[in-house]
């Protein structure tokens, strides 16, 4: 893994040296200040969604691009899924070299092409270009063919702190954006000219579109289904995968840098001894949005690490056609650390359940700071 091990790897041992540092611990608040966004104007709706349309072809071609030592799980599996489930574009996951992509936490894709295959099959480019967050915000390769695709007039869509990398892209310059919490102060610093939106958990401006943290990923994804299809597609998609509404409200104070956020990486971290290797069985079929979303969460407690295993180390191909690998040869798993499978439910339902299960077994501390990372408004599982 390389570099930041995108942010979270670090972030207890930041927290243990902050603690024996001193009193900064103590002055973070004790809990966010919240206070609820006023519901989106219509006319900013339709505003984005016009956005939002397609700019090149009645059926739109869908790149989602990561780097090959790490890009993030659900940035990068969940806008796939879902927009495969919705079948109103042709998407395609790509890496900038050929081989496999290893996903940060948790989980390992075959791309569908490398980014120079993409460009010799579709020398017109992309209509939309999805950038998730990756280990490096500056990969040559990633930028500049970011910046290419951006030139032939692709939409760009920076989830999370894939913000980041299209700000280094050189797209952000004097536009409205947004991206994960924790990533706002550094993204404001670099790009001065940048416009920070609060209280919206995807932001449009001028064809290029950024979102809050992981989560966000579900909305915008829906988002692009209405901009593409209508509304009536978006919201049978959206019941499908259990988030019957959604819009672009986001309590920004909600996610903030607490004292029990910093307390619970430093407790977790500290139980080293206590980490536990939790399975899940990979079997073909099997939903990428909802794996995704449940190895992710597990994967993020400081505490538990979601490991997928099969009988043989074939790959297994995901609902969508993707191929993914087991982490581990097994034919079983100890009860104890099995974690349950998530065929036939809902993704966002998976997620719900997930952070109900990290309650039971870690505590409600450890589930806050879960969806913290992954920036999930608890309190409205319908956004």
């Amino acid at each position: 893994m390389t570099s930041r091990h995108l942010l979270w790897s670090a972030l207890g041992a930041a927290a243990i040296l902050i603690l024996i540092g001193g009193g900064w611990l103590w002055s973070l608040p004790p809990a966010p200040s919240v206070t609820p966004p006023l519901p989106i104007a219509q006319a900013e709706r339709d505003a984005t969604i016009a956005a939002l349309k397609p700019p090149k072809r009645q059926r739109p071609l869908i790149a989602i691009i990561g780097i090959n030592d790490a890009t993030e799980t659900t940035d990068y599996l969940m806008p796939y899924g879902i927009l495969k489930r919705a079948d109103v574009a042709d998407v395609v996951t790509l890496a900038t070299k050929p081989g496999p992509v290893t996903l940060f936490p948790v989980l390992k894709v075959e791309p569908q092409a490398t980014t120079a295959e993409f460009d010799a099959q579709h020398p017109d480019g992309a209509d939309y270009v999805i950038v998730p967050a990756m280990s490096r915000d500056d990969d040559p390769a990633a930028l500049q063919w970011i910046r290419n695709q951006a030139a032939r007039g692709a939409i760009v869509v920076g989830v999370c702190a894939g913000a980041k990398v299209v700000g280094d892209a050189g797209l952000l310059h004097g536009k409205r954006a947004t991206t994960h919490w924790y990533s706002v102060k550094e993204i404001r610093g670099k790009h001065p000219t940048l416009r920070y939106v609060e209280d919206r958990r995807f932001v449009v401006d001028d064809r290029v579109a950024t979102t809050t943290g992981i989560s966000a990923s579900m909305p915008i994804s829906l988002t692009l289904i209405e901009a593409i299809a209508g509304r009536d597609k978006a919201r049978a998609v959206g019941r499908d995968i259990g988030l019957p509404d959604w819009d672009a409200r986001h309590e920004s104070d909600e996610f903030t840098f607490t004292r029990p956020f910093a307390l619970t990486a430093i407790g977790n971290t500290a139980a080293f001894w206590a980490r536990e290797r939790l399975g899940i069985e990979l079997k073909d079929g099997v939903d990428e949005v909802s794996l995704a979303l449940a190895a992710d969460a597990w994967s993020r407690t400081y505490r538990s690490r979601a490991v997928t295993f099969a009988a043989t180390a074939d790959a297994r191909q995901s609902r969508g056609g993707l191929r993914i690998h087991p982490e581990q040869v097994a034919s079983d798993w100890p009860a104890e650390r099995l974690l349950p499978s998530v065929a036939d439910r809902r993704p966002a339902d998976v997620l719900d359940e997930t952070l109900h299960a990290i309650t039971a077994r870690y505590g409600a501390r450890t589930t806050d700071f879960v969806a913290m990372q992954m920036e999930y408004p608890r309190n409205r599982a319908a956004q």
